[in-house]
């Protein structure tokens, strides 16, 4: 009888997150200075608050703040390479995730039981980039949603 008890919490714990995943809603995210453009989930980030420091764009969260997305522009009049531009930003050690390329860097990493990440891509002037972060307990229900926001970002 635990058993079954243990297992219908388990089931029932899971269900929330299939449901989350079959009915987000996405909406384009424009920076119109810059034209950056994303997909945001806004049944998740339904909260948009704040400007980001150092750049244009937004910081998104959701209701309960435990998870936030931040979009934005950041100036690179120098036109650095991503490698170089993430050299420049001392990225704090022990990221478990990297990806280099001549036109987008990605990091990742876990701090505070929270993890972080970033992806930045090159254009003209600015680096444009998303930043993700979310409770590392919720890694599985939040892979689907942080590669589609990192892959329709565009500029």
């Amino acid at each position: 009888m635990a058993m079954f008890r243990l297992l219908a919490i388990l089931v029932i714990g899971l269900v929330p997150a299939t449901v989350l995943a079959a009915s987000i809603q996405w909406q384009r995210y424009v920076i119109p200075s810059t034209g950056t453009n994303v997909e945001i989930p806004v049944t998740i980030f339904s909260s948009d608050t704040e400007l980001p420091d150092g750049g244009t764009g937004r910081r998104f969260y959701t209701d309960d703040r435990r998870a936030d997305l931040t979009v934005q522009s950041v100036a690179n009049p120098e036109n650095y390479s991503p490698a170089a531009f993430l050299a420049k930003k001392n990225p704090p050690p022990g990221i478990i995730y990297q990806r280099v390329t001549p036109n987008f860097f990605v990091v990742s990493s876990i701090r505070n039981d929270r993890i972080w990440y970033n992806r930045c891509n090159r254009s003209a002037g600015y680096m444009n980039c998303v930043m993700i972060n979310y409770p590392a307990a919720e890694k599985r229900q939040w892979d689907g949603v942080v590669t589609r926001i990192s892959h329709t970002l565009a500029n």
